[in-house]
């Protein structure tokens, strides 16, 4: 079992920028793969970047690469976004995954732990 808990959430302007935190609890942290994902209300969770094990490879969807940052500090149990240049339609809450995947896994369903989720609103 992993336990996830998401900080950092809050409300931002357009253009500006807010950090997530997510700290992780349990079994070896370094086992999995972590991940971001964000649902807005009426749509279907969606992936936004992950990390592999090691911190070094990271993998972003085409809707936030160049503008987030994901990396993770395993001696802390934690994984961060940073996500900068904020557009309203990053609104959602953001979820912080573990899976035992490829960093390359965008798929929802083969993530196998979840954390209760972070809200993000970006006013435009």
């Amino acid at each position: 079992q992993v336990q996830l808990v998401e900080s950092g959430g809050g409300l931002a302007q357009a253009g500006g920028s807010l950090r997530l935190s997510c700290a992780a609890s349990g079994r070896t942290f370094t086992f999995y793969t972590m991940g971001w994902f964000r649902q807005a209300p009426g749509k279907e969770r969606e992936f936004v970047a992950a990390i592999d094990k090691s911190g070094i490879s990271t993998y972003y969807s085409a809707s936030v690469k160049g503008r987030f940052t994901i990396s993770r500090a395993n001696a802390k149990n934690t994984v961060a976004l940073q996500m900068n240049t904020l557009k309203p339609e990053d609104t959602a809450v953001y979820y912080c995954a573990a899976g035992v995947v490829p960093f390359t896994t965008a798929e929802t369903r083969k993530y196998d732990y979840w954390g209760q989720g972070t809200q993000v609103t970006v006013s435009s």
